[in-house]
């Protein structure tokens, strides 16, 4: 395992590919969840963003132009390239990336290099951001990638915001459901703790803890935990192949305040959901192609 100076990165944002924007939107909706106004990568891709109060969000992800995107991946984009490479593989949605904050993402991207982990060349863009009072401001952003390539469904990188965002974001951190925040993120794989190292040099954390099913990686923020199937099954009762030796996001734990709340939303949109060990689940859907689990913050 590698060792890493300084505290470990906070999980930044979760990559959620999606067949069509609208249709997460609307999904995203029913969960409870407010979803910000769409915004365009000057690379083709584009996303409906959900903010939360503790700093993390998701990228529901979808292919704007598919002619730019595949143009970009061309020239050594990697997170259009990764996107496309997803998308031929796994389907059109699922859960293809995690993001971690960082303060230097040159630094990050000599240290995946240094460990032969480099998914390739960093990445900085701009973009213009709708604000929900409608003022536009541009978000800046550096991205370094990491990837092993035992684990081609996966990719983990560090972003760093060249002109952070403006921090009032309170009116898209409110959400119907009740959610405060991410707290766990799970991936799988049939021999998941030989992931632990890949995974630790993304989040700059070089402690793992052991489990009966894996390994538990802490974020700054957030628990990364690297499950078998059977873990899976155990604490989100979802079944997947065991057919793919490689590491794949399935499932996503949410923070809220109070249980009731959630579950008085799903039940009143309609939305399918079971209870399991003081956990509201919700299968993954079209819109939704990640588990999504609820348990109450003690």
């Amino acid at each position: 395992m590698n060792t890493h100076s300084g505290k470990p990165h906070p999980l930044d944002h979760v990559v959620l590919p999606v067949v069509n924007i609208d249709v997460a939107r609307e999904r995203l909706g029913k969960l409870g969840f407010t979803v910000a106004a769409d915004a365009r990568h000057p690379f083709g891709t584009e996303n409906a963003c959900v903010f939360f109060a503790d700093k993390t969000y998701l990228e529901p992800l979808g292919i704007a132009s598919a002619e730019e995107s595949e143009a970009s991946a061309r020239q050594g984009n990697v997170f259009t390239a990764r996107n496309r490479a997803f998308r031929f593989r796994c389907g059109q949605e699922g859960l293809s990336g995690l993001a971690f904050g960082s303060k230097d993402a040159g630094l990050d991207h000599q240290n995946f290099v240094g460990n032969g982990s480099s998914a390739g060349e960093v990445l900085q863009f701009t973009r213009p951001m709708t604000m929900p009072d409608g003022a536009q401001t541009i978000a800046g952003f550096k991205l370094a990638f990491a990837g092993d390539l035992r684990a081609p469904d996966l990719f983990l990188f560090t972003v760093e915001r060249v002109n952070p965002l403006p921090a009032d974001r309170g009116a898209l951190e409110t959400h119907a459901n009740g959610v405060s925040g991410i707290t766990e993120i799970a991936l799988c794989a049939p021999d998941a703790a030989a992931f632990a190292a890949f995974v630790g040099l993304a989040v700059a954390q070089a402690t793992v803890e052991k489990t009966s099913f894996g390994v538990n990686i802490a974020a700054s923020n957030a628990k990364i935990s690297l499950m078998t199937q059977e873990g899976l099954e155990a604490y989100f009762d979802i079944a997947v192949s065991s057919g793919d030796r490689g590491l794949r996001g399935r499932a996503i734990l949410f923070a809220v305040a109070d249980l009731a709340v959630t579950e008085a939303h799903l039940a009143a949109n309609g939305v399918t959901y079971t209870r399991k060990n003081n956990r509201i689940v919700v299968k993954p859907a079209p819109g939704q192609g990640a588990l999504f689990a609820f348990e109450e913050t003690r």
